[in-house]
């Protein structure tokens, strides 16, 4: 298969070009060429910009061809459509990686690819940190529209691995399993509550494989992509972590989390942290 991957240097982008190359496909990147490109051979890089209203902009995808394309890095229905329009008469299945945030009411359990979608109650914005869901699912629609069943949404939960750049669960990996990387902390971690709290999540490098797996057999459709309901928990999670990190030392040197004690679940602390 050639693949097309849109991003491809950072977090699940990278992930889907190893997945792809482990499989032996022949790999193509779009990037703004910021980033080194990890791999030294089996990659064509091509350099530019999502959005064509910044030069050089989309100037390296306007020849070529590929069975599939998958795009880590839409957020804007404007830049998404200019790009897809673009690709159209050139790839066979395209990939876009939505997001979970697109449901209308994410507090909500229990939701499925049924559940209705986030509406922007302006069309025209691009602010994306404010209107994220509504954007990702924006750009689905666009998408819809000019591919039909050509397109392939996978709307992930949290991703968590490698490379990851958030805090939001390596933040828990570093304060139990490598505290000193904190600075100085208290010997006691503060957890949010309740302890039955249910967390979803899903390693960067299955969802990899799994969309590389989706474009190679050109599977269409809409699918949620996080571990089940109700697998794991907060307490899970947290319990899991002190077994494995044992008797580390904390940032002075002196032992720091060690059994289940390590651990204070407080409601406080639930305010801000998603997971």
């Amino acid at each position: 298969m050639k693949l097309l991957v849109l991003g491809g240097t950072r977090f699940l982008g990278r992930h889907v070009v190893d997945a792809a190359l482990a499989r032996g496909h022949d790999v193509t990147i779009f990037t703004r060429g910021r980033l080194p490109v990890p791999w030294e051979h089996g990659v064509q890089a091509l350099a530019g910009d999502r959005d064509p209203l910044k030069a050089p902009g989309l100037d390296a995808l306007r020849t070529g061809s590929w069975d599939a394309v998958v795009d880590c890095s839409g957020y804007v229905p404007r830049v998404v459509e200019a790009g897809a329009r673009l690709l159209a008469g050139r790839v066979s299945r395209y990939v876009f990686v939505s997001s979970m945030s697109v449901y209308a009411k994410t507090e909500r359990p229990y939701q499925d690819e049924t559940t209705p979608v986030a509406v922007l109650a302006d069309p025209a914005t691009e602010e994306v940190m404010q209107h994220y869901g509504a954007l990702k699912a924006a750009c689905e629609s666009t998408l819809e529209r000019l591919l039909g069943p050509r397109v392939t949404q996978v709307r992930p939960g949290l991703i968590v691995g490698p490379f990851d750049g958030s805090d939001r669960f390596g933040y828990w990996v570093a304060r139990f399993m490598h505290p000193r990387l904190l600075g100085e902390r208290p010997d006691r971690a503060v957890v949010p509550a309740p302890a039955h709290r249910p967390v979803q999540l899903i390693d960067g490098r299955d969802l990899a494989a799994w969309i590389v797996a989706l474009a190679a057999r050109d599977v269409p459709g809409t699918f949620n992509a996080c571990s089940p309901a109700d697998q794991w928990s907060m307490g899970d999670l947290i319990a899991a972590l002190v077994s494995a990190a044992g008797p580390p030392q904390g940032a002075n040197g002196a032992p720091a989390f060690g059994g289940s004690a390590a651990a204070e679940f407080n409601e406080a602390a639930s305010v801000g942290v998603v997971l």
